[in-house]
């Protein structure tokens, strides 16, 4: 028999063992986070400390104390770093969501229909073919230099991501499960909803990312190459006038304006793939 201290006791042990793995976690990822700020400052000393004795050159190489004070500068002298933000962050976003949307629903489609994928493999290895960065001049052409050519080109990036990724995760539908549906009768739309959209739901949320990253690819480069707005036109005007402050810092805002949009969109995937089991804290 337990005695009252031991039966006291006992319910504290179920709660601390409960917790142990969470601590480790934690633990594991503090270490990540130290070691990734460990290497991160080690290479920005190292940059600027290499700038100051005349080690590199600063007119190619200024120093990170030069970038991050020019960027302090765009933020809170005349506001118009925001502004540039907000075209990139618009483009990124109308790109994102129309590709998207467009890609899922022609992989599916296409995946769902084998008569209209032979008709059009041919015509999308073609135009997968093609490097769509090149199209942005003609989109220029098309569109002028305001919000359509930057929106047309990320959504040509874009469309192709989701499609490949939506009709590979209805290609790769269980037979078994589909065959069993149509032998009770499941209508086509039923075969849709219950069969291969959940079929293609993890591969198009894990497609998510990176279609983020070749949307705000497509608003840059466009930018770049002509714009009177946006991060890629800011460091164009820096590109002109030989300010490799000014393109490094541009390239500096562009990084963090990326890594904050990544990170939106893996706590989505997280909530939207909630019934994915979390990497075991033992495989580490």
């Amino acid at each position: 028999m337990l005695s009252s201290n031991d039966a006291a006791t006992a319910p504290l042990e179920g709660i601390a063992a409960a917790a142990a793995p969470a601590r480790r976690a934690m633990g594991y990822r503090t270490r990540v986070a130290v070691t990734q700020a460990v290497i991160l400052g080690g290479f920005l000393l190292g940059w600027e400390a290499a700038s100051r004795l005349g080690w590199i050159d600063r007119f190619f190489f200024p120093a990170p104390s030069a970038i991050l004070g020019r960027v302090a500068g765009w933020a809170t002298e005349d506001g118009s770093l925001w502004a540039d933000l907000g075209v990139t962050l618009l483009e990124t976003v109308l790109s994102f969501a129309l590709g998207i949307t467009g890609g899922t629903a022609l992989g599916i489609w296409l995946g769902i229909s084998r008569f209209a994928s032979d008709v059009l493999q041919p015509f999308i290895k073609v135009m997968n073919a093609i490097p769509r960065v090149l199209l942005a001049p003609i989109y220029t052409i098309w569109f002028g230099l305001g919000l359509g050519s930057k929106v047309a080109l990320g959504f040509t990036i874009v469309i192709f991501v989701a499609f490949f990724n939506t009709f590979q995760g209805v290609r790769e539908v269980n037979p078994v499960v589909l065959a069993n549906a149509r032998l009770l009768k499941a209508s086509r739309f039923a075969l849709l909803r219950h069969v291969y959209l959940p079929s293609a739901t993890s591969w198009i949320l894990s497609s998510l990312r990176v279609s983020v990253g070749m949307a705000v690819l497509g608003a840059v480069v466009s930018e770049y190459l002509g714009s009177s707005a946006g991060l890629g036109h800011r460091i164009a005007q820096a590109e002109g006038v030989m300010d490799a402050v000014g393109v490094f810092a541009g390239i500096v805002v562009l990084s963090v304006f990326v890594v904050v949009l990544d990170a939106l969109v893996d706590r989505l995937e997280r909530r939207l793939l909630v019934w994915r089991p979390a990497p075991s804290m033992d495989a580490h």
